[in-house]
């Protein structure tokens, strides 16, 4: 469970209608024209802004959003490695049967390439080709919610707008109506920062995070496998690799290896 999205929702959430009642009253918060202009607005722009292949894997996404998919690109190393040593000692035919065992998708078929002996730029040219198109479709889910960011405070202008327009057709004649306009002139804005700040806008970093950790995994799969076909050393693969990873979680490696 990504249990940070759900801490920064109960805190922006909570801490605002803590604002709200320290100095005021809640219904004053809640206007239906409001919530229609700008909600409605923003999901009606939404729909019409993305095809229907987008709109179907939403929740695929939301899914990973609250419980994104697990990659420890040290477990990836300790692998490339293990199979290194399989064909510097074997032969890089033996390598079928892992690829076959493989769990990783990409994993597989990078091992697979490496077996049927393809060449070591062409092999590179299709695994750097395949982390382009995953990056690429994963920025088509992420423009979703970037979307979502943009939509929600231009509904809210729209919504203050409209609120505007309507006190202004009145201030001359019956001043009943003033305080019902501005405050959907008021709230819309309201409504709209919220949208974009505390729904949109962390379930886009969310989609971001999980794609920085996936492409990171496939290029260490990459850049493993080249280092296979080239004949090298496994130690030398290991320091080339961990080269890509933080230094935290290095020292995590290393403080694990001396407890054994």
């Amino acid at each position: 469970m990504n249990i940070t999205i759900i801490i920064g929702w109960v805190l922006a959430f909570g801490l605002t209608f803590f604002g709200i009642m320290n100095g005021g009253e809640i219904s004053s918060f809640i206007d239906p024209a409001s919530i229609f202009i700008t909600v409605g607005g923003t999901l009606g722009g939404l729909v019409a802004s993305f095809p229907m292949s987008t709109l179907a894997a939403l929740p695929k996404l939301f899914k990973i959003c609250f419980l994104p998919p697990k990659y420890n690109p040290q477990k990836y190393i300790d692998e490339i490695v293990e199979y290194a040593r399989v064909a510097r000692s074997q032969g890089i035919l033996t390598l079928e049967d892992s690829a076959n065992k493989a769990k990783d998708p990409f994993m597989k078929k990078s091992l697979l390439l490496l077996v049927d002996a393809n060449d070591s730029e062409k092999i590179r040219e299709m695994l750097e080709e395949a982390i382009d198109f995953t990056a690429d479709r994963h920025a088509g889910n992420i423009a979703f919610f970037e979307k979502g960011v943009a939509l929600g405070p231009a509904f809210g202008m729209i919504g203050t707008l409209v609120g505007l327009i309507n006190m202004l057709k009145v201030m001359g004649d019956d001043s009943s109506g003033l305080g019902a306009s501005m405050a959907t002139a008021l709230v819309t804005t309201f409504y709209g920062s919220l949208l974009a700040n505390v729904i949109f806008g962390p379930l886009a970093s969310a989609l971001q995070n999980a794609d920085q950790q996936e492409i990171l995994c496939m290029q260490i799969i990459c850049q493993g496998s080249m280092a296979i076909a080239a004949g090298s050393n496994p130690a030398l693969i290991r320091e080339k690799l961990e080269f890509m990873l933080a230094d935290k979680d290095l020292k995590g490696k290393g403080e694990k290896s001396e407890a054994e």
